[in-house]
């Protein structure tokens, strides 16, 4: 096994123990970046010598004995949203050609602050608006999608060419890829990580989290991002948050299993792995219960009433100046925003609170909801609707942003967790679903299902193939 292969805790570990140096790890991962990412494409773009800088001087902090936490030295890729000062910032897009940024995002200077390396940037659908990261290949299957938006994130997880990365999750854009790359997602509760610095694509929605290979990684990564930042309006005080330790007893742990919606038009591999993994959770102590989800029918119009509008006044100057210079799919959704009413804006905002308020009320009779992260596998690059066999028929973006928006319009923290795989092969993912500011409860139950499934479920320390 190479340094690349570690997961984040066990290359702490051995940094910690002097068994492992930041230097070692990095150049394990350039080396591995310099092997595959020429044909996955996860990175717009590769901050070598920057990193070199970072990790030389993490090793000599070490030799001192000046550990600065569990990030320390650790090698990451940032998604191409996050401002880093002297970097650009390129949202994947020609919109951005010659932009580079004069300071660090929020996110990245506390990352900095941790002793995080920089490997890169990695590529989203443009301006993160999308849900399959056309430049990046699967990292099991270079024949089918990344997912999105932020693909190049998690394909540089599942890869080896990053020990960690972070992204952005408006729909689901940090779960999806999550779960089609087979690796652990997080979006964390609105307005618990700062945004500052972070191109948007719809305000109200956005969220910035971790992409790890382990659920352990992610409660290693979660406590360096958090905390108040006045300059991003929707940033709040970060509660106390406890990594999930090594019991995976659940006695005592509601779960809510979805009696309806999240089983809807899903793959029966898809739902069998779920289903399966469900009752994992109930042989480690976990008390299951039937829920209903509420107001199902408004998911997808909340979800694109609110992030439509939102998205066109970002973009209302560039794609006024410049409309040529975006990508055919995304400049179609942009200028459709134009053609919403303020009306309609309203009227998602207020079926928004109702939203909240059901899901609240849903909360207080289970501590988690488990379900399927999207209802289907990876799809073949290329490929644009799906038909269910009931002969409904949605796209392919539609199908990945379904189960993944209602904890984006609501605001509750979700985590993708894999936990199987289907008959190609192709990584399965469970997401649990619970109260805002209580990522500690969907730590706990999914580190808990991690230390207690088969090991091919998950992929806990890579093993990498080209």
């Amino acid at each position: 096994m190479t340094p690349a292969e570690l997961t984040l805790a066990a290359a702490a570990d051995a940094i910690r123990e002097r068994r492992l140096s930041p230097v070692e790890l990095l150049e394990s991962v350039l080396d591995r970046v310099e092997e595959v990412d020429r044909d996955l494409g996860a990175y717009v773009t590769v901050t070598a010598d920057r990193a070199r800088r970072a990790a030389l001087a993490a090793e000599a902090e070490a030799a001192a004995g000046r550990l600065r936490g569990p990030l320390h030295g650790i090698p990451m890729g940032l998604k191409d949203l996050i401002d880093v000062a002297g970097t650009a910032t390129s949202a994947s897009s020609r919109v951005r050609d010659g932009h580079r940024a004069d300071a660090d995002s929020t996110v990245a200077a506390r990352l900095a602050e941790a002793g995080a390396v920089l490997v890169g940037k990695t590529h989203t659908h443009e301006f993160a608006y999308g849900l399959t990261t056309p430049q990046t290949r699967n990292a099991r299957d270079r024949d089918r999608v990344a997912g999105g938006s932020s693909g190049g994130s998690a394909v540089a997880v599942a890869s080896g060419t990053a020990t960690f990365a972070l992204g952005t999750d408006t729909g689901g854009s940090i779960r999806v890829p999550a779960a089609l790359n087979g690796v652990v997602g997080l979006k964390p509760t609105y307005g618990l990580v700062p945004r500052h610095g972070v191109t948007s694509l719809s305000w109200s929605l956005d969220h910035v989290g971790p992409i790890t290979r382990t659920v352990e990684d992610a409660a290693l990564v979660l406590p360096a991002l958090t905390g108040h930042d006045p300059r991003d309006p929707a940033s709040v005080p970060a509660p106390a948050l406890h990594h999930p330790g090594p019991d995976p007893d659940l006695t005592g742990l509601r779960v809510g299993v979805p009696r309806n919606f999240y089983f809807d038009h899903v793959d029966p591999e898809v739902e069998a792995a779920v289903r399966g993994a469900v009752d994992r959770l109930r042989d480690l102590g976990a008390r299951l219960t039937e829920v209903e989800i509420p107001l199902t029918r408004y998911v997808q119009a909340v979800q694109w009433g609110l992030m439509v509008p939102e998205a066109t006044a970002y973009h209302e100057r560039t794609l006024r100046d410049v409309p040529d210079r975006y990508a055919d799919d995304v400049r179609v959704l942009l200028e459709a925003g134009e053609l919403m009413s303020a009306g309609d804006h309203l009227r998602a905002q207020r079926a928004r609170t109702l939203m909240r308020r059901e899901w609240a009320r849903l909360l207080t009779d289970v501590d988690v909801i488990a379900a399927p992260t999207v209802p289907l596998t990876a799809v073949p690059s290329g490929r644009e609707t799906v038909t269910w066999p009931d002969g409904t028929a949605e796209t392919v973006s539609d199908a990945y942003v379904r189960l993944s928006a209602p904890a984006n319009i609501t605001g509750v923290p979700a985590l993708t967790v894999p936990v199987g795989r289907d008959g190609d092969g192709l990584p399965i993912g469970m997401q649990l679903l619970g109260r805002p500011f209580e990522e500690a409860v969907l730590l706990r139950a999914g580190h808990a299902y991690e230390r207690s499934a088969p090991a091919w479920t998950s992929p806990g320390t890579l093993h990498l193939t080209d």
